[in-house]
This record gives structure tokens, C-alpha cells and sequence, in this order.
């Protein structure tokens, strides 16, 4: 009888059908993939993209195949020789053909828990790649003697390995323990367990597994990480560490290795379980019995003694948080505290006082959004401080870019946001200490198009890329780009850069389309072959994208080139919270260095890569991971490099533990006889003290650009030294601290405020002020030192009530006993230095210019600062 022949065409529709779901389900995947290749291509990090992909890839692939093959083999191992066919449920009236299912269902387990195990392992990719390229920090652990390099690159690894092999032992035994069951190789009767011969053999090789890696993670892991230990007072091994604890681990681990072998004795005896639990049991009782121990000696013999005791651990901690914070390098230099500053040394110091900051950063950026972003949908997002020379002067600046907000567009549709309103426009900038006679900063480059008064231009004053431009946009298209606001009209721009991905193809836009989740993308006739579409374009998620190996500080900063270009610095930091006995910060990171810098284009998007600190173990092992992607710093154009400054977020850990850690002896840190702190200001926050400043050094004789931290004793207001960091030319990343005598009082900002505060006529003027209609905005004191002494200088803002324009209106200026408040900076100085019955006129600027005559008659100009050297001239010949 001739077979009917079977209809096919549900099936191949069904399967038809459930390849399309797949396929549907992968396109956002395969979109946001292909996009990535595109992005990483165009930007010249193709090799980052390539390298994490095949590492992943083939790391994955290993892992995965290896769990695979082991939990498979034990699966299939677990089924063999002759079992029950059947197995009775729900009181006999349903059967079900245990070997069968369970020799079916082996294959999809083991690959299942194989790719997840992959899928974990190649998230480790970079420390798998850290680990084959890593360098010797030439350093060692002062008790194991390993080199910090085995900490920081080769213990992660030792982890991830051991971690994915305990796992892998675990599913096996217990896999194979539920098939044994099944297989009703394991029977429980009454108070014993019966186990087949095979079965016990089976599952006494795992368990003498799970011992031996028990063992490798006590030697190759919980020894040496002692190092991180928080047992005792300090991070690091302590005396009950390494006099219990390290002798303890190492007890266990022959006892885990002993154990392996009874187990393995036991399941060829068949006394698997009774070995098993001896085993286990000992491990458990010296495991308790020796950290009781542990604890026993800190509470009773290590705390009664604790500095005599923990003094060589007091030492390793101390050195190693010196050495991975940087700290040891800081030079310490001594001034005496009571000397008096006299006309000549402000004279000699004119460089300093022409570049006093008497703009702070949230008036100045109130002022700047008030005045210059002129329509809604632009925003400036923050201030930045840096340093130019101008019109052959070396002044301090504020500035800030005018950047695209597309929020704020009045009507937000794909043509506006994504093609039309493309981009910022232009920067502001103005130096810290100038001021207009209605107590507004003067502008050296302002309005639309940006126009400069100075020698610095901008000649390509687009912003594309940002610290605000977060989303894609679209350029080259049919569509004319904004520009910038012209009058009654808008001028329009067409970008010129090669910034960008290339949307050349409809396969392209249709994986931009997907990626965007815009049907516009695809539909729109404005997208040309010749269009780029420009995305990740805010600064710090284009760094971490182009380099997610970096860590990266809070405060970018825009530099205006030679050429008129735009471009952002950002300072990237190589981390490590693996470092020997060092004192973490928070997040428990205990190694840094500033060991890269990175320029980003403005315009084009460009991100240029340069080591800073080739000294850096961590930083040369990325470098081998990626070699084409760095360049040396002395590659860095001079123009850019001219403006890169010690980074604030560095400096700032630096100095708060610098507070604690200038003390290097073991008996004064630990009974914390010299500490610091960093005075609080007036709002409660420590930021304020940390400065950009442009000034002359004591000792030296140029100004320069620095960082500065004041500190003032534990608890107490006078000061007690000041930290810098320099960042001008070879002087790059130099700490020097100024210390005071211990023994005198050198007034503090907080003892400067309560002074100032107590000053009648100050106090009355700011309480007249400060009445209905308006409001006083007090700046941050500035300590200002000047050569061994210090002046400390607050600007007070007048702000109407309502009014969102701060205007400066005077300077307090403090030095020694005394406190003067005047319009400007130089007529407080004048008062100060320059004689009682000097009357200086209201002037513009912190350093004003006034007319007058020679003796010839001609006309010649006249600074506030000459007047006060005139005055001073002429009171001391008469």
C-alpha cells in the first residue's frame, strides 16, 4: 500500500516563523553593534573595539567549552551502567522512563550552563588581558615579598579562575548527586545512606575537587590578601594576621589537601560519607578554634600594647599609602610665619596680586547665563578656570562655552533638533579680577559671533561636542545647519569637519534608524549619501567609550588653541584598589595616577590620547594591550599643553590624606599628634579651598599656574601649612607643602572670617545691604600667600531681589590684625600698605588704569598699583 505523502508546509511555516521572531528580537542588537564598529572606526579606536570583541569571543568560547565538556562528562558519567527503567509517580498510576529523559536532557543542561558560564567569563576580558601583558611595579609587598604587580594583575585572575572552577565542581556534584538519586544510586534508609560503588567513586573525585580548590584559594588568595586585612587598626595585615591568621590558612590548606585524599580513600572503601564529614569537620573546628584564637590575641595581648605590637605594621601601611597615593615625592619646605609684608614685596608680587580670583565660580556662571547666552536653547554648564598669555601677559582667566541645549528649543520636531539646531556657538571669557563700574566682569570675548579684545581669537567657534551635547544629530544634509542668531535673520553653516559616521547607504540608515529608534531617519529626503550623523557626543561618554579602562575627573576643561580652535581637556586616571597595605578612599580605591590626558575636538569630535606618567605600571600595560591608540605627552601639541593643569579630583584625595599621612612616623601617626584637616567653608564644603591660582611661589622668581589647599590643625583654626600642586611647563605634577612653625599663630580662614564678621563698619554696610530688595553674596575667601606671609582677600556680590545678575561691589582684603573693605582690590591695598592718608579714588578694575600727565606732557597711564608705589615713594622722602 503506497505511503500518503506528508504535508511539510506547517512545519517549514512554523519554523519560518519563529526564525523571523529571532531575527526581530536580534535587530537591536545587531543595529547597536554595527553602529558601535562604525563609531569606533571613525573615531581611530577601531583596535579597542576589535581587541575586547575576540578576547571576549575566545575567552568565552574557552570557558564555555571546558564547563561544557566537564558537566557533560559527569552527566553521562552519572548515567551509566544499569539503572530502573521506570519511575512510579503520583502512586504508580503515571510511569516515567528515567533514562531516557535524563541522557536527553544531559546535552541542553550542560550547554546551557556552559554558556552562562562563558557569558560570565568574558565579561573579564580586560583583566584576562591586564594579567598577559602586566608589568612589574619593581616593587614588593613588605611581608609575603611578591611583587605589587601580583596583586594588581595577577590575584584578580586567580580569583575569576578558581571562581568559575568552584562553580563549575558545585553544578557538577550537584547534578550528578540529583541523578543518583533518581537513579535510586543513592538510598537513604533509616539512619544511613546507601550508595552505589561507582557512585561513591564518582562523587569522591568532585568532593577531593571542591578540597583542592579549597586549598589553592587559601594559598594563592586569603594568604596574600592579608595585605587588604581591616582586623586590626589600621588597613593591611596586622600582628594577630600574620601571627595566627597566615599560620592558620596554611594549616587548612594541608588540611584541605588532606582531606581530599581521605575523601578519596573513603569512596574507595566505602566510607565516602563518614570521610566526607570528618574531613569537613576538622576544616570547621581549626578553622574556629584558630580564628578564636585570632581574636582572643588582638582583644588581650595586641590592644593593651597596640603601638608596640603594630609598629612595624604602622610602618608598612603608612610607606605603602605614601607610595600609591604619590605622597612620598611631595617636597616640604619651611617658612617662618612672622614675617611682615612691606610695599616693595607687593611690588615684587605684582604678577600675583594682577591675577587675584575675585570672581567666583557660581556668580561669575549666574552672570555669564544672564548676559551672553542670549537665546533660550543656548546654556553655559559650567566655569572653567585656566591660564593665557595675553596681549604679553600672563593672566588668570574664567571662561566658559556656549553650548546647545536642545530642551530649550521653542519647537522641538526631528528637523529642528536633529538636523537644524546642530551645534554651540562661540565661548565666553573674562580674567577673575576685572570689573566694570556697574560690578560686572569684563568680558575678553563675548556675543554672537564670538569678538575678542585681546590677542586670543576664536576662528572656528562651533561646539559639536560638548559637556550638554547629548543627543545625534545630523550634518551635510539639504537641510541648512543654524548657526547663529544675525539680526532679523539667522545665519547658517554647512560642517566642514570629518567628524562622524558617514550615513553613505540604505543599509546604514537602516541600522541608524533602529539604533536612533527613529523612523525619520529613514524616511527623511533631508539625509544625503554625503550626511554624517555625529553621536556620543558628550565629552565624558565619548572618553569612556573610546577608553572604558580609564577612570575620569569630575572637571573638563575647554582650551582655545593658537590656530582659534576649540578643544576639551579631560584628565584620565589609571586605579587600582588592590595595592598592599595602602589606605583606600571611597569606593576602595588605594592606587591612582593621572597617567593620561585627552584632548577632544570641539568641532570634529577628535580624541587624542597621551601618557602623562610613564612611571605608571598600570598605564604600560594598557599601552601593550593597545599599542597604537597612545601617544607620549611630548607629543602633545605646545599650544595644548601650555594649558594642562594637576587635576582637581586627584588633588583633592591627595590632600585629604595628606592631612594624616604627612606624619611618617610610627609612634606620631599613631597617636595622630600633628593632624590636619582642611578647613570647612563657610557653607560647609572643603572644595572652596582648592584653588586655582596664578601666583609666584616663595623662593621663586616668576609667577606660575598652581592648585592650592590651605590646613589648619585637627580641631583647630590657625594655619598650619598650604599644599600646591604646579602645572606649568617641566614643573608638571610637582607637590610642594609650606609648612608654618608649630609653635606660632598664623591666623586661618575661619579665624579671618570671624574677624571680618566682627568689624563693625563691614558688619553694618553688609546688614544695610542685605535688607528687603536685595541680597549679599559672599564670596570664598581666598588665601593668597605672598612671599612667607599670607593676605586673604573676599569679594561680596550685591544681587537684586529677584535679579539673577550678581554685581561685584567691594573687596575685603585681611592681613595680620588688619581688615579693610574697599571698592577694588588695589584700594584696599593702598590702605594697607600704602599709608593712612591716602585717598584712593573708586576705581574699575582690580588693577585700574587712570590718566594722567609726565612731566614733559605727555599722556601716560597710570595703574592703581603705581599709585600706591607713589604714594609710598613720597611718604618716605617726605
Amino acid at each position: 500500500m503506497a505511503r500518503r505523502p506528508t504535508n511539510r508546509r506547517p512545519l517549514v511555516a512554523f519554523v519560518a516563523s519563529i526564525g523571523a521572531l529571532i531575527l526581530l528580537l536580534a535587530l537591536p542588537g545587531i543595529a547597536q553593534f554595527m553602529t558601535d564598529w562604525y563609531w569606533f572606526t571613525a573615531v581611530g579606536y577601531d583596535s579597542v573595539f576589535v581587541t575586547r570583541l575576540w578576547v571576549q569571543i575566545v575567552l568565552g568560547l574557552l570557558v564555555g567549552t571546558v564547563a561544557f565538556a566537564f558537566l557533560y562528562v559527569n552527566l553521562r558519567i552519572a548515567q551509566r551502567g544499569v539503572s530502573p527503567a521506570v519511575l512510579h509517580v503520583a502512586g504508580g498510576q503515571a510511569q516515567l522512563d528515567v533514562t531516557k529523559v535524563l541522557r536527553r536532557l544531559s546535552l541542553p543542561i550542560a550547554a546551557g550552563l556552559g554558556l552562562l558560564m562563558g557569558l560570565g567569563a568574558a565579561g573579564s576580558w580586560l583583566t584576562v588581558l591586564r594579567f598577559l601583558n602586566r608589568t612589574s611595579f619593581d616593587e614588593v609587598d613588605p611581608v609575603f615579598g611578591k611583587d605589587i604587580g601580583y596583586y594588581v594583575f595577577t590575584m584578580p585572575v586567580i580569583s575569576i579562575a578558581l571562581g568559575l572552577a568552584v562553580a563549575a565542581i558545585v553544578m557538577a556534584l550537584l547534578g550528578t548527586t540529583g541523578l543518583y538519586v533518581l537513579r535510586r544510586d543513592i538510598v537513604a534508609q533509616r539512619r544511613r545512606v546507601i550508595i552505589e560503588h561507582s557512585a561513591e567513586m564518582h562523587l569522591g573525585i568532585l568532593a577531593a575537587l571542591l578540597f583542592v580548590a579549597t586549598a589553592a584559594n587559601l594559598y594563592f588568595l586569603r594568604i596574600p590578601s592579608l595585605v587588604y586585612s581591616t582586623s586590626g587598626p589600621l588597613f593591611g595585615a596586622s600582628y594577630a594576621d600574620l601571627a595566627i591568621r597566615a599560620p592558620l590558612f596554611q594549616v587548612l590548606g594541608v588540611i584541605a589537601i588532606i582531606g581530599a585524599v581521605v575523601v578519596l580513600v573513603g569512596a574507595r572503601q566505602r566510607s565516602f560519607v563518614r570521610n566526607t564529614a570528618v574531613a569537613i569537620g576538622t576544616y570547621v573546628v581549626v578553622a574556629i578554634a584558630g580564628l578564636t584564637i585570632a581574636a582572643a590575641l588582638q582583644k588581650f595581648a595586641v590592644l593593651p600594647n597596640e603601638l608596640n605590637k603594630e609598629t612595624p605594621q604602622l610602618e608598612y601601611h603608612v610607606s605603602a599609602t605614601r607610595r600609591a597615593w604619590g605622597l612620598d615625592k611631595v617636597e616640604v619646605r619651611n617658612l617662618s610665619g612672622d614675617a611682615t609684608l612691606t610695599l616693595e614685596d607687593i611690588r615684587n608680587n605684582s604678577g600675583t596680586i594682577r591675577n587675584v580670583r575675585l570672581w567666583d565660580r557660581a556668580p561669575l556662571l549666574q552672570t555669564f547665563r544672564q548676559l551672553q547666552e542670549i537665546r533660550t536653547y543656548y546654556d553655559f554648564a559650567a566655569i572653567d578656570d585656566d591660564r593665557y598669555w595675553i596681549d604679553g601677559e600672563y593672566r588668570q582667566v574664567l571662561l566658559s562655552p556656549r553650548e546647545l541645549n536642545t530642551t530649550s528649543l521653542p519647537t522641538r520636531t526631528f528637523i529642528n533638533e536633529r538636523l537644524t539646531f546642530t551645534h554651540g556657538m562661540g565661548l565666553t571669557l573674562s580674567p577673575v579680577n576685572q570689573v566694570t563700574p556697574e560690578g560686572l566682569p569684563e568680558l575678553f570675548i563675548k556675543d554672537l559671533p564670538p569678538t575678542s579684545s585681546i590677542s586670543v581669537k576664536v576662528t572656528r567657534p562651533q561646539v559639536y561636542f560638548g559637556e550638554l551635547s547629548s543627543d545625534y544629530v545630523f550634518v551635510n544634509t539639504k537641510n541648512p545647519e543654524f548657526d547663529y542668531p544675525a539680526g532679523d535673520t539667522n545665519a547658517v553653516t554647512v560642517y566642514q569637519g570629518t567628524g562622524g559616521v558617514q550615513a553613505s547607504s540604505l543599509f546604514r540608515r537602516v541600522l541608524l534608524s533602529i539604533r536612533f529608534r527613529s523612523t525619520n531617519v529613514l524616511m527623511t529626503d533631508e539625509i544625503t549619501r554625503e550626511s554624517r550623523v555625529l553621536y556620543h557626543r558628550r565629552i565624558a561618554e565619548r572618553a569612556s567609550k573610546a577608553l572604558p579602562f580609564l577612570t575620569w575627573d569630575r572637571d573638563p576643561y575647554i582650551v582655545v588653541t593658537e590656530d582659534g580652535r576649540m578643544k576639551w581637556i579631560l584628565d584620565a586616571y589609571t586605579a587600582s584598589a588592590r595595592y598592599p597595605f595602602s589606605a583606600p578612599t571611597t569606593g576602595g580605591v588605594n592606587y591612582m595616577r593621572n597617567s593620561v590626558k585627552v584632548i577632544i575636538d570641539a568641532y570634529d569630535g577628535d580624541v587624542r590620547a597621551y601618557i602623562t606618567d610613564p612611571d605608571d605600571p598600570i598605564i604600560r600595560t594598557y599601552a601593550k594591550i593597545f599599542p597604537d591608540i597612545f601617544s607620549d605627552f611630548d607629543e602633545m601639541p605646545a599650544d595644548m599643553r601650555a594649558h594642562v593643569r594637576y587635576p582637581s579630583d586627584l588633588f583633592g584625595l591627595q590632600t585629604a590624606l595628606y592631612t594624616t599621612y604627612h606624619m611618617d612616623k610610627p609612634d606620631i601617626f599613631y597617636a595622630r599628634e600633628d593632624q590636619w584637616q582642611i578647613p570647612p567653608s563657610s557653607d560647609n564644603t572643603q572644595d572652596a579651598f582648592l584653588r586655582h591660582i596664578v601666583m609666584k611661589l616663595p623662593g621663586e622668581t616668576q609667577e606660575e599656574y598652581i592648585t592650592m589647599t590651605p590646613f589648619t590643625p585637627r580641631q583647630k583654626d590657625n594655619l598650619a601649612a598650604w599644599m600646591v600642586a604646579r602645572s606649568d611647563g617641566d614643573r608638571y605634577g610637582q607637590l610642594l607643602v609650606y609648612r608654618f612653625p608649630r609653635q606660632s599663630l598664623v591666623f586661618g580662614p575661619a579665624q579671618v572670617v570671624n574677624r571680618i564678621n566682627q568689624d563693625t563698619d563691614i558688619s553694618q554696610q553688609i546688614s544695610l545691604w542685605d535688607q528687603r530688595g536685595s541680597e549679599v553674596i559672599r564670596g570664598n575667601l581666598i588665601v593668597i600667600p605672598i612671599e612667607t606671609s599670607l593676605l586673604f582677600v573676599q569679594a561680596l556680590y550685591l544681587r537684586a531681589e529677584g535679579g539673577r545678575i550678581p554685581e561685584l561691589k567691594r573687596v575685603i582684603v585681611a592681613y595680620q590684625n588688619q581688615v579693610i573693605m574697599e571698592e577694588t582690590l588695589g584700594a584696599g591695598l593702598a590702605r594697607l600698605f600704602g599709608g593712612s592718608g591716602f585717598d584712593e579714588r573708586p576705581a574699575i578694575t582690580a588693577v585700574t588704569a587712570v590718566a594722567a600727565t609726565d612731566a614733559a606732557g605727555e599722556s601716560v597711564a597710570i595703574t592703581s598699583e603705581d599709585r600706591v608705589a607713589d604714594v609710598a615713594r613720597r611718604m618716605s622722602e617726605h
